[in-house]
């Protein structure tokens, strides 16, 4: 299958390609590196991606940025940098790719572990993960051609901890091998509107 991956070169990208590049044919995207160039907050900058690569027969996505504050710091516009990159970002990869992905094909987006497992100062990656899981339960049942559209949400990235590891007290990571699986079970698999965790 032709597989596109947005946000290739992140820790959960490479997850996400590593398993999926076993059997598939992969076009890795990303904001500044990969075979294409996209913005995800721009929708005509999606439409021109899809133009370029033609008809394909999944589309990931690990890609969309959130802020981080305490909830005392948050703004309208700061809470709204997660809902533009990261949920309407991936919104957008769906809409415009709903005549772009073959009948039968595949959407997999991908949330996170903080709508579940809070910690200080993610509430707006908790806001913009429910927002998705809650599009995905939504969109399955309307999607057509025979679409399918799942959302993976994995707990911390054992490849994460050195970045990220002191903002999460408690969490236990997990392998990049797991989470490589769980988008194989959404793109390979026939599953439709699920919340796919990892943790």
């Amino acid at each position: 299958m032709k597989v596109i991956v947005v946000g290739a070169a992140g820790d959960v990208g490479k997850a996400a390609c590593e398993e999926l590049g076993q059997r598939h044919d992969i076009i890795r995207v990303g904001r500044s590196s990969g075979d294409i160039q996209v913005d995800l907050s721009d929708r005509a900058a999606i439409d021109q991606m899809y133009t370029h690569v033609g008809q394909v027969d999944a589309v990931v996505s690990t890609a969309g940025d959130v802020h981080f504050a305490p909830l005392s710091e948050h703004t309208e516009e700061t809470l709204m940098l997660g809902f533009r990159q990261k949920v309407m970002g991936q919104i957008n990869l769906v809409l415009a790719g709903l005549d772009r992905v073959t009948e039968g094909g595949s959407f997999t987006l991908t949330s996170g572990v903080l709508d579940r497992d809070p910690i200080p100062m993610g509430v707006g990656a908790a806001a913009a993960n429910g927002a998705l899981g809650g599009f995905v339960v939504g969109a399955a049942i309307e999607i057509p051609r025979q679409l399918r559209i799942n959302v993976v949400s994995p707990g911390l990235l054992e490849a994460s901890v050195p970045r990220y590891g002191d903002w999460f007290p408690g969490h236990t990571p997990v392998s990049s091998t797991r989470v490589g699986r769980a988008f194989a079970k959404s793109v390979d698999g026939k599953i439709t509107g699920q919340v796919i965790v990892v943790e």
